[in-house]
C-alpha cells in the first residue's frame, strides 16, 4: 500500500501528462482531514481529465454488491465519463462483498489501461493488518492504486502546524515565544486535525502574511482539542504527567463516563501485568505482543513500559484502578481520594517517566 506522497506524486504526473490515471484507487485512513483533502483532490485531477459526472454508493445494511460492477460498466446518459466512489465504512465488506470486490479487482486487471470511461474509487477506514492481507483487499492493490493516510503523531504535529501555516504566508516568532506558540497550539489541537484546520485558517483571515506574535495566537485560539477514551492507554504508556492530567481534564470536562475509563484502563493493566510475568519466565515478548494483537504504536511503547515499571508496581495500579471502579458505582475506597479523577492521577504517576 502506498503513501500519500506516492499518490499527490502520481496526481502531479497526470496533470503534466506524464502518466495515465489508474481505473482504480483505494483510500484508507480514519484521519478525517486528510481523507477529505485526498478526495478533494483526486476528485479535482480527474475532473480535469474528463471525468465530469460523479456516482456514490454506501456499503450499508442490505447493499446490493452487484451495484458496483453494473455502476462501473454502465455509461450515463449523456455517455460523460464518471467517477465512480464506493464508502465501506467499516472497512469489512462481508462474504458476499469480500468476493464482488475480488471479481471486481479481476475485472480491473482486464480493462484496457488506455481506454476506460469510470475512474472508481473505494474509501475505507484505517485498515489492521490481518484485513490488509485478506484477499479481497490484496485483489485491490494489486489491481488498482491504493493508499494509505496515516494519522499524524503528536510528535509532528509542530512541523505540521508550521507548514500549515506557511500557506498562509504566516510563521511564528523566533526564539522562546515562537517555541511557546507552537507548544500552545499542539496541546489545543491534540486529537482534532479538523478543527485546526479550521483554527489556522482563521489565523489567515484574520491577521496579515508575515510573522504571528504569541499574544495574536493565543487570543485567537480556541481550545479545540477532544480526548477520546480509547486513545487515553496510550497516553499513560507514554508515562508524560502533563499531558496525563491534561488528557484527564478533557475527558472530565466533556462529561466521559468514568466507568468506560476505568474498564479501558484495567483491561491494559491486566494485559502489562501478564506481558510483565512473561518476561519475566524468560517468554518471548514479541510473539506475545504478536498474538495478543498488539501493533502500531502501542508495539513500540508497550516494552518500554515494562522496563521501568515493576510487576508489584502493576500490581499496585491493578488495585488502585479496582478501587476507582468501585467509587464508579457508588462504594467508597478508603485508601483513595474521593474524587475518582484524583485517583486515575494516581495511577498516572506510577506510569510517569521520572
Amino acid at each position: 500500500m502506498n503513501r500519500l506522497d506516492a499518490l499527490v506524486s502520481h496526481l502531479q504526473r497526470v496533470r503534466s501528462g506524464k502518466e495515465a490515471l489508474k481505473a482504480l484507487y483505494v483510500l484508507s485512513s480514519d484521519e478525517a482531514l486528510f481523507m477529505m483533502e485526498t478526495k478533494d483532490l483526486l476528485r479535482a485531477t480527474v475532473k480535469e481529465q474528463g471525468f465530469t459526472e460523479r456516482e456514490t454508493l454506501m456499503n450499508e445494511s442490505g447493499f446490493d454488491w452487484t451495484a458496483l460492477m453494473s455502476s462501473s460498466q454502465t455509461l450515463s446518459l449523456f455517455g460523460e465519463k464518471k467517477l465512480l466512489e464506493l464508502s465501506i465504512p467499516t472497512g469489512k465488506p462481508g462474504r458476499e462483498g469480500a468476493e464482488s470486490l475480488k471479481s471486481f479487482a479481476k475485472h480491473i486487471e482486464q480493462l484496457d489501461t488506455s481506454d476506460f470511461d469510470t475512474i472508481v474509487c473505494i474509501y475505507l477506514p484505517k485498515l489492521d493488518s490481518a484485513t490488509q492481507k485478506s484477499a479481497w483487499f490484496v485483489a485491490l492493490d494489486e489491481a488498482g492504486f491504493a493508499v494509505r493516510l496515516d494519522a499524524i503523531e503528536r510528535s509532528e504535529l509542530p512541523n505540521w502546524i508550521r507548514s500549515r501555516l506557511k500557506l498562509n504566508g504566516q510563521e511564528f516568532e523566533a526564539g522562546d515565544a515562537g517555541k511557546r506558540s507552537v507548544e500552545f497550539m499542539v496541546e489545543q489541537f491534540e486529537g482534532n486535525l479538523i478543527a485546526a484546520y479550521q483554527e489556522i485558517q482563521k489565523l489567515g483571515l484574520i491577521y496579515p502574511k508575515g510573522v504571528l506574535s504569541e499574544e495574536q495566537i493565543r487570543e485567537s485560539i480556541l481550545n479545540v482539542a477532544r480526548y477520546n477514551v480509547f486513545e487515553l492507554t496510550e497516553t499513560f504508556l507514554v508515562g508524560n504527567m502533563a499531558r496525563i492530567n491534561r488528557t484527564l481534564d478533557g475527558l472530565k470536562g466533556e462529561g466521559e463516563a468514568l466507568v468506560l475509563i476505568v474498564w479501558t484502563l484495567s483491561e491494559e493493566i491486566r494485559l502489562l501485568r501478564a506481558l510483565k510475568e512473561i518476561v519475566l519466565q524468560g517468554g518471548h515478548l514479541a510473539s506475545a505482543m504478536k498474538s495478543r494483537r498488539i501493533w502500531g504504536k502501542r508495539e513500540q511503547l508497550i516494552p518500554q513500559v515494562l522496563q521501568r515499571m515493576h510487576l508489584p508496581t502493576l500490581d499496585r495500579a491493578l488495585q488502585m484502578i479496582a478501587d476507582i471502579d468501585k467509587q464508579s458505582k457508588g462504594i467508597p475506597a478508603k485508601e483513595m481520594p474521593m474524587d475518582p479523577w484524583d485517583g486515575l492521577r494516581r495511577i498516572g504517576g506510577l506510569f510517569a517517566i521520572r
